[in-house]
């Protein structure tokens, strides 16, 4: 029984009622999925969702997006413009009503709108709530208007700015730091998005820059589906011409592009009002049921050879099947707030339909490509049934049952699966390191030689027929495939991977990784997939050792230990050491990540740090529109000093004029810098640790002595964080580890397998899509996306192992 005075005051005061935007503000996950990176970049899908909507009824042919260096956006369209007129019933500016009242849109009703991605008026009014700011700028019947708000609420009315060429709509918004856990917006998942609108609009034209790094991409396809899947099947052998229909029907459209290659992968992507469909729904059913319909059909009444008279299923025409379905419906039905799955059930009919009736035809009008993908799909069946007998090989072999284990398999004496553990390891030498160091109680070992298939690549009964994949699934117990995949007869609750810190480890655990995704997917839903992290280093001096697993743990270490041995002496008089120094270093790593960052945005490492010497702190309010070099004299004199030329520009377009500073160096290499830069979180934060190092210093000329040697002078804040370190590696004796055999098995033990010390890394899906793809673009046949993933990732490697 609750206290008396708990249950009088439960009144009418103890309901509270969020006004407003308030709700989103106070749960952002509800409306948005998450305030992680996906919910960041779901805020930019959700505007250019509205500029889209306006493509699909027919009024705008050109969207723009930039990213800006303060992780602000701009997307602008030439649609027809958000009404600003007076909302009859509300009283205010229709705008205002769109971007501040949830569920306020004009795709309810049956006018503006026939179809739409969501619902505009949650969309883009939970993206202003959770933005420090948003800025629309609208042109219709022949003038601008222009209104800002701040965290939702407007902090100005909606204030016409003179006559206007045109019509359009503009919104710039910045995700607001309260709310997100990261503000840094990934360039190629919203490169992504937009190529994949573009493919799903022909004829909209879409340009994408960002400023950060200076990138910028038009994406324009007339081709439309058809181009999708030719460039899908790109280095790939395409066996016959593009099988393409669209049709309408009950106000549901419907449009395909299919093509098979010579390759063993289904690539089979699913559209619902733009929007990707990564669990299929009922347009996939209907487009598959239709597809098995008619190929079942051709092969009966064909004049085909006997050969080929093979009645297939579904199962069978999947294999190298590359194919685009997109459904455009007024009132769609997704599973789910992330829009997965589409669940209208008419859409089956609708969709299976129209697929059977052009497939039946093309085939009726294009006998020889019929007959090549009957051939296809002939040969996966006869590899199914091949796979099925692999299967029924590797199930007779003990896969499925406890009496037949591989006899490299190091079992542990446990039978109880919750308290099992099985460790995957490369090679014999580690494996020898790992049976010994292990507790058998629970623990088993099974050493894998050389590298595994890549399954990726590999159909299914090429794969069972592989010796080392045999023995993991034997081992696991849980059999394999759809038929006989089965979780609960899994011998160990943890599947550790553990392979050496060096590239073949490397390779090997993705390899293993690309295995469980593909054919154990739920295993890692589930939380049973790890991997070991074996230490990198045994730092050793006299009697003291430590293992660490980082370079970045290796240096915070090394500088602690320095720090009790060195005494620096600053401009200001200041003695550090010990605890001060360690703090001091800490802040100058802290400013030395962030010039990096700073770095792959083109600033050079000079260029920021005189910026960042600079009082006062600037921020964009410092330049204004009309601001001239005279009025900016004291910044450019004070980079004069450091080599650096200096000049504004301005970008006029017909919404604003945008106000640059040009850093030119004497060796004629010059940087551009958007205003937004002195807003960005590494100009703010790089300024406040660099103003905190020269208040504690008073510059940064330091005298550095060590035990008994003389003192030394060291130039820079950087210089002495190198100095520290090398006078760490010095009195220290470093060990990298680069295969786990390096390791005594006390030692594997102690640092990698004790369950009370080690650390592993669960294995989750947090975007399943986004997983799927990287395995595809990584692990797949083709070459190209792999070669340009590396080309735009290369400056990123901080280890190169060679």
């Amino acid at each position: 029984m609750l206290p008396e005075k708990n249950i009088s005051s439960y009144t009418a005061d103890s309901i509270q009622v969020l006004e407003g935007l308030a709700a989103v503000r106070k749960r952002p996950a509800m409306y948005i999925g998450s305030t992680d990176v996906r919910g960041l970049h779901h805020l930019v899908y959700e505007v250019v969702d509205n500029s889209i909507d306006e493509a699909m009824a027919g009024h705008c042919d050109r969207i723009k997006v930039v990213l800006h260096l303060d992780n602000s956006v701009t997307v602008s369209d030439n649609g027809r413009g958000i009404p600003v007129d007076m909302h009859p019933k509300l009283g205010r500016p229709a705008v205002e009503v769109v971007m501040t009242k949830l569920h306020a849109g004009g795709k309810f009703g049956d006018g503006a709108y026939k179809v739409s991605g969501g619902l505009h008026g949650v969309g883009v009014s939970c993206v202003n709530a959770l933005s420090e700011y948003l800025e629309v700028t609208i042109k219709r019947d022949g003038k601008r208007y222009f209104q800002r708000y701040e965290r939702g609420a407007p902090v100005t009315d909606v204030t016409p700015q003179g006559d206007a060429e045109g019509h359009g709509t503009t919104v710039r918004f910045r995700p607001d730091e309260e709310i997100f856990e990261t503000n840094q917006f990934i360039h190629e998942t919203l490169q992504k998005r937009f190529r994949e609108l573009a493919y799903l609009n022909s004829g909209l034209t879409i340009e994408f820059t960002d400023e950060r790094s200076g990138q910028n991409d038009s994406f324009r396809y007339d081709g439309g589906l058809m181009e999708f899947v030719k460039d899908m099947n790109e280095g790939e052998t395409a066996i016959h011409h593009m099988l393409y229909g669209k049709g309408e029907q009950d106000g549901v459209i419907v449009e395909f592009a299919l093509q098979y290659n010579a390759g063993y992968k289904e690539n089979v992507l699913t559209f619902a009002n733009n929007i990707r469909t990564k669990e299929g729904g009922t347009h996939l059913v209907g487009f598959k049921t239709a597809f098995t319909r008619a190929i079942n059909s051709y092969i009966k009444t064909a004049d085909l050879p006997k050969k080929l008279k093979e009645t297939v299923t579904g199962e069978d025409v999947r294999e190298g099947q590359a194919a685009i379905i997109s459904v455009k419906l007024p009132q769609p039905q997704f599973e789910g707030q992330t829009k997965t799955k589409l669940g209208n059930s008419e859409v089956v009919g609708i969709v299976s339909s129209l697929v059977y009736e052009k497939m039946t035809t093309f085939f009726e009008e294009n006998p020889g490509d019929a007959k090549a993908i009957v051939e296809k799909i002939v040969d996966a069946a006869r590899a199914r049934e091949a796979a099925r007998k692999a299967r029924d090989l590797v199930r007779r072999k003990g896969a499925l049952s406890d009496h037949s284990l591989p006899g490299k398999l190091a079992d542990c004496q446990s039978k109880k699966p919750e308290e099992s553990e099985l460790f995957i390891v490369e090679g014999d030498s580690a494996g020898g390191s790992a049976k010994q160091g292990r507790d058998p109680k629970f623990q088993a070992i099974l050493p894998l030689r050389g590298k595994i298939l890549n399954v990726e690549k590999t159909r299914f009964d090429k794969m069972l027929g592989n010796k080392e994949i045999r023995a993991l699934i034997t081992a696991m117990g849980a059999g394999i495939g759809e038929d006989d995949l089965d979780l609960d007869k899994l011998r160990y609750h943890k599947i550790v991977i553990m392979t050496d810190a060096d590239v073949d480890g490397a390779h090997i655990r993705t390899l293993l990784l690309t295995f469980f995704f593909r054919q154990y997917e739920e295993m890692i839903t589930r939380g049973k997939l790890f991997i070991a992290q074996p230490p990198l280093f045994r730092v050793a001096k006299g009697k003291t050792e430590r293992y660490i697993t980082s370079e970045s743990e290796l240096h915070a270490y090394l500088l602690s230990r320095m720090a009790s041995e060195i005494t620096v002496t600053a401009p200001s008089g200041a003695t550090l050491s010990g605890r001060e120094l360690t703090a001091f270093l800490d802040s100058v790593s802290f400013l030395r990540a962030k010039t990096d960052e700073a770095g792959s945005y083109g600033i050079s490492e000079s260029l920021m740090l005189g910026l960042l010497d600079f009082e006062p702190k600037l921020s964009p309010d410092y330049f204004e529109e009309t601001v001239s070099d005279e009025q900016l004299g004291p910044l450019f004199d004070h980079m004069a000093k450091r080599g650096f030329t200096c000049r504004t520009e301005r970008q006029e377009d017909e919404i604003e004029t945008r106000v640059f500073v040009v850093f030119e160096a004497a060796d004629g290499g010059a940087v551009r810098l958007g205003v937004e830069f002195f807003n960005s979180k590494v100009y703010k934060q790089s300024y406040d640790a660099f103003a905190e190092l020269k208040r504690t210093a008073g510059g940064f000329t330091f005298q550095v002595k060590s035990g008994e040697n003389a003192s030394v002078t060291v130039e820079g804040a950087f210089s002495l964080l190198r100095h520290v370190l090398d006078e760490g590696h010095r009195g220290f004796t470093i060990q990298r580890y680069k295969g786990l055999g390096e390791m005594n098995p006390e030692q594997l033990w102690e640092t990698t397998m004790n369950p009370e010390k080690r650390t592993m890394l669960q294995v989750t899906i947090e975007d399943a899509m986004e997983a799927d793809d990287i395995f595809q673009k990584l692990m797949g046949d083709k070459v190209e996306p792999r070669r340009a993933f590396i080309e735009q990732n290369a400056l990123s490697v901080s280890e190169l192992d060679i």
